[in-house]
């Protein structure tokens, strides 16, 4: 073997070892990046959720990879019954339509830190969008408050994002909501308490949901 030949296999050896050396193990993501999806419905069927205990609820099922939550008496929903998951620097991202009815047929109840929050899609009579509660005021008074049309039986993409510092919101990859945390309250109406610590409800409304899934950031 050449010196020159010998001298180009060491320098590949070196290189691949410190490929080796600081290769992620699979199913771990590098410091500093947002880590993988989680899945929390896998389709077939309610596995870490339970029906919320609302009053006079509608049925929940799961049909055709999605979890279909009947129309109620007042709302119906899904509580996560699962390991614990982050109250803070997470996302959370799910599918959500409304099949019948016209109010909201999204209400996602999730942690931020010590207390919960609830993003509204569609309610107050199928339009009004926003975060229910900051500083004791719901979805259709406080700053996040907006209208928005909602068709049905179309699937609308959602994603909420928590920090210390604030919460965000996103649909079908538009930001809609960018709420500072500083100096503000954040809770929920006393209606969504079965949600806690996470859950998905709709009011007088069939709705289905899919893609629900979880990352840490």
């Amino acid at each position: 073997m050449s010196t020159r030949v010998a001298q180009v296999l060491l320098g590949l050896t070196s290189v691949l070892a410190v490929v080796a050396a600081n290769a992620v193990p699979q199913g771990q993501t590098a410091p500093g990046t947002d880590a993988a999806w989680l899945p929390l419905f896998d389709g077939k069927t309610l596995t870490s959720w339970v029906p919320s205990k609302f009053f006079r609820p509608g049925d929940v099922t799961v049909e055709n990879g999605q979890i279909v939550l009947e129309a109620g008496n007042s709302l119906t929903g899904i509580t996560w019954a699962g390991p614990p998951l982050p109250t803070s620097d997470y996302e959370l991202a799910l599918e959500a339509m409304r099949v019948e009815g016209s109010d909201f047929f999204a209400g996602v109840t999730f942690p931020v830190g010590d207390s919960y929050c609830s993003l509204i899609l569609g309610g107050w009579g199928g339009n009004v969008v926003g975060l229910s509660s900051i500083n004791g005021m719901d979805a259709s008074e406080n700053d996040t408050s907006q209208s928005m049309t909602f068709d049905s039986k179309r699937w609308y993409g959602v994603r909420i994002r928590v920090t210390a510092a604030r919460i965000e919101a996103w649909l079908d990859d538009r930001q809609i909501i960018s709420q500072d945390l500083k100096g503000n309250t954040v809770d929920i109406r006393i209606e969504v308490e079965p949600s806690r610590p996470l859950g998905i409800a709709s009011y007088r409304t069939k709705s289905a949901l899919r893609g629900l899934r979880l990352r840490r950031l």
